[in-house]
């Protein structure tokens, strides 16, 4: 892998969970991190501090709501004014309700399609032109199985990933002359700090053990009956920013333990 010296990575919803994890194998080759997401001040600085004292990187978080357009903009001119050049964005902030399409409520629908789609959309619109002056960057849309597959109950956020995997292609192909790539993860379960509590609460209701219940979990989707881990999700985007794909352009990469492929 090409070790890209001075380079900055936006990574958004990376205060805790699967943006957590990529910030931490990103900032471990070396890129520079602009943090954001949500989360009290002292637990942000402690997340600051530990990067810091791991990797020597330079770090900067922009407290932004990613469901107001002005937001995001103030997000992207913060972290230009502080670091100078954005190069790779990693869209992963995202929010999720289940309901039955008949009970969805109408607020819902508009916060996950609002977070999960249409920031990713206005945060390409803020970086685009960076990345086109400078003609290198890296553009990588967490997704989900969903964007490939449904799930009953989920119609917002199915909605909001399929959309995400048509708007990587689009920019896939506006960029397919440049050094700006665009492409999708889309991960089955991934075992964050969210999951484990989940987990942890059915055990204190009497469900079951811990490794009993973690296992029917991921069972019923993932046929390697294993989580998908936060190191792993980063550790993709690190490849897909490499000088090596250039020509991997507009791919929607399942990381599902064969949960698609069924």
């Amino acid at each position: 892998m090409v070790f890209l010296k001075n380079k900055t990575a936006l990574i958004t919803g990376s205060t805790s969970g699967i943006g957590l994890g990529i910030a931490n194998q990103m900032a471990s080759e070396g890129y520079d991190i602009l943090l954001n997401g949500f989360g009290n001040s002292a637990e942000i600085e402690k997340i600051k501090s530990e990067l810091f004292e791991k990797y020597g990187i330079k770090i900067f978080y922009v407290n932004a709501d990613l469901t107001k357009k002005n937001d995001i903009k103030y997000l992207v001119e913060e972290g230009l004014n502080y670091f100078g050049h954005i190069d790779v964005l990693v869209n992963n902030a995202g929010t999720q309700y289940t309901a039955p399409v008949e009970e969805f409520p109408d607020d819902k629908w508009e916060l996950i399609l609002n977070l999960n789609l249409s920031s990713a959309f206005y945060l390409i619109k803020e970086v685009m032109p960076y990345m086109q002056k400078n003609n290198w960057g890296r553009i990588i849309n967490i997704a989900s199985v969903h964007g490939l597959v449904a799930s009953a109950h989920k119609a917002a956020y199915v909605a909001a990933k399929h959309g995400l995997l048509g708007l990587t292609k689009v920019v896939a192909l506006e960029t397919a002359k440049t050094n700006i790539t665009c492409n999708a993860i889309c991960p089955g379960w991934v075992y964050t700090p969210l999951v484990e509590k989940q987990i942890q609460n059915r055990v204190d209701s009497g469900e079951g053990t811990f490794e009993k219940l973690k296992k029917d979990l991921v069972s019923e989707k993932q046929p390697s009956e294993e989580f998908v881990s936060v190191e792993q999700i980063g550790k993709l985007c690190l490849y897909l920013a490499d000088e090596s794909t250039t020509q991997l352009r507009g791919a929607a990469i399942p990381v599902d333990g064969a949960w698609t492929i069924q």
